[in-house]
C-alpha cells in the first residue's frame, strides 16, 4: 500500500468538492497553487466556461485527470432515446479533448427522473435493461476515440433518481457481459461512500481486479446524515474505514490517484484555499 504521509502527488481533486466557490478555471488555478496535480471536472463545469478554455487551462496548469464525470443517464421513455445516445457521445468527443483517462457513469434511475419529462415508471428491472443496452451502444462509441467507461454503483439510496446499478457486483456483471474479454475498455470507479457498507465488497473488488479497476474516490460517511446527497463529510470525519478500502484495491494492482469527491453544503460555505489544504491534510493522514 503506497504511503501518502509524506506527499500529496495522488490526490486528485473531484471539482465538485469546490463547486460553489468559483468557476473550473478558478478551481484549476487554485489546485495548481496548492500543488494538485489532477482533477475530475464535471461536464456542466466544463460548459460553463467553455471546452476550449477548459483544455487550455488545465494544460497551462500542468494538471492531469483522473477522470470525467460524467456520463450515463441511460434510462429513458423512447421518445428520448435519440437524446441520451447523442447526450454521451458529446461526452466522450469532450472527456477526448480533456485528455481524461476514462468517463465515470452515473447510469441513471427511473427514466422520469434520469430524463426529465419521461414518462412515469416504476420498471426498476426495465430500467436495468435499459441502462444495459444503452451502455452497449455508447461503449461502440468510445472505443472507437479509445476513452474507458467507468461505472459507478451508487448506494441503493439513489436507485430511483440517478443509479439502479448499486453494487459493486451489479457493475462486474455489466462488465463481463458488456466486455467478456476485459478489453480494459470497461470498468469501475469505485466511490467509498456508495459502497463502504457492502458485505460483498472486498470479494468484489478482488473479482474486479487491476484492469477494471478505473477510479477510486473518496470522502466520508458521517452519522447522522442530514442530507443524503449533500452531507458526504471530510475523510476522517465519519465511519469509513478508508484505508482498508484503498489497501483493497491497491493490492489487485491499483496505482491511480485517490479522488476526493465531496457533495458537502457545510464545506461548500468554506473559503476553497481552506478546504484545499484539509482534503490534503486529511489525504495524507486519513486516506
Amino acid at each position: 500500500m503506497r504511503d501518502f504521509s509524506s506527499d500529496h502527488r495522488w490526490l486528485s481533486l473531484n471539482t465538485a468538492t469546490v463547486r460553489k466557490q468559483g468557476d473550473l478555471v478558478e478551481i484549476i488555478d487554485a489546485c495548481a497553487r496548492h500543488g494538485i496535480r489532477a482533477i475530475d471536472p464535471w461536464r456542466d463545469q466544463v460548459a460553463a466556461v467553455g471546452l476550449e478554455r477548459a483544455a487550455r487551462a488545465v494544460r497551462e496548469a500542468g494538471l492531469e485527470l483522473s477522470g470525467y464525470c460524467r456520463g450515463g443517464m441511460f434510462t429513458s421513455d423512447a421518445a428520448r432515446r435519440g437524446e441520451v445516445r447523442d447526450d454521451n457521445r458529446r461526452c466522450v468527443d469532450e472527456a477526448k479533448a480533456l485528455g481524461a483517462p476514462c468517463i465515470v457513469l452515473v447510469v441513471g434511475g427511473l427514466p422520469q427522473y434520469s430524463r426529465p419529462g419521461s414518462e412515469t415508471s416504476k420498471d426498476i428491472a426495465g430500467a436495468r435493461t435499459q441502462v444495459e443496452e444503452a451502455l452497449a451502444e455508447m461503449l461502440e462509441y468510445a472505443k472507437q476515440a479509445k476513452l474507458p467507461l467507468a461505472i459507478e454503483p451508487l448506494h441503493p439510496a439513489y436507485a430511483a433518481d440517478r443509479a439502479c446499478v448499486n453494487t459493486t457486483k451489479q457493475a462486474l456483471d455489466i462488465c463481463d457481459r458488456l466486455d467478456p474479454d476485459r478489453t480494459g475498455m470497461l470498468g469501475v470507479a469505485l466511490d467509498v461512500y456508495h459502497i463502504w457498507w457492502d458485505p460483498e465488497l472486498m470479494g468484489q473488488i478482488a473479482r474486479a481486479g487491476q484492469d477494471r479497476l478505473l477510479a477510486f474516490h473518496v470522502c466520508d460517511w458521517l452519522v447522522p446524515t442530514r442530507d443524503i446527497l449533500n452531507d458526504r463529510g471530510m475523510m476522517g470525519d465519519g465511519v469509513i474505514d478508508i484505508k482498508r478500502l484503498r489497501a483493497a484495491v491497491e493490492a489487485q494492482g491499483f496505482a491511480g490517484y485517490s479522488e476526493i469527491e465531496i457533495f458537502s453544503s457545510d464545506w461548500w460555505g468554506k473559503p476553497m484555499d481552506e478546504v484545499l489544504r484539509t482534503c490534503i491534510e486529511r489525504h495524507r493522514t486519513v486516506v
